[in-house]
C-alpha cells in the first residue's frame, strides 16, 4: 500500500515536471508562431507559484515515502536544489528568459530526482529478498 501511495506521488510529481518543461518550452514557440493565440493562451503569474506550491508538498511525500523504503539519498539530494531553481524562477528571476532557464534546470533536475526514487524501489527489494 505505501509503495503504490508513493509510486503515485513520484508518477505525479513527474508528471507535473513534464507539463512544466512543456509549459516553458513549447507553449512560447507555439505563442510566437501564432501570435493571435497570445490572448487565450498566455497563463499569469501566479501559474508558476501555484507549480511549485504543488511541486513541493508532493515531491517531498513521495521522496520521504521512497526513502523510508530505499533510504537512498540520491534523490532527495537532487530534489533540494532542483527546488530552490524553481523558487528562484518564480519568485526572483529578474527576466523572463532567466526565468525559464531557471524552471527548466529545476524541472527537469526534480523529473529525474524522481524517477531515481522510482527506480530504486525494485533494487532495495531484489537486495532484501536475498540471503544474508
Amino acid at each position: 500500500m505505501l509503495a503504490t501511495r508513493q509510486r503515485l506521488f513520484d508518477t505525479l510529481a513527474i508528471s507535473a515536471s513534464a507539463l512544466c518543461l512543456v509549459h516553458c518550452l513549447a507553449l512560447p514557440v507555439l505563442l510566437m508562431l501564432v501570435p493571435t493565440l497570445a490572448a487565450y493562451l498566455a497563463l499569469p503569474e501566479s501559474f508558476h507559484i501555484g507549480a511549485l506550491l504543488f511541486a513541493v508538498p508532493t515531491s517531498i511525500l513521495a521522496l520521504a515515502a521512497g526513502y523510508r523504503r530505499h533510504r537512498w539519498t540520491v534523490p532527495a539530494r537532487l530534489a533540494v536544489p532542483a527546488i530552490a531553481l524553481l523558487a528562484l524562477g518564480a519568485f526572483a528571476a529578474p527576466e523572463e528568459w532567466i526565468e525559464t532557464v531557471l524552471t527548466v534546470v529545476g524541472a527537469t533536475l526534480l523529473a529525474v530526482a524522481h524517477a531515481l526514487n522510482w527506480r530504486a524501489l525494485p533494487h532495495r527489494h531484489a537486495r532484501d529478498d536475498q540471503p544474508a
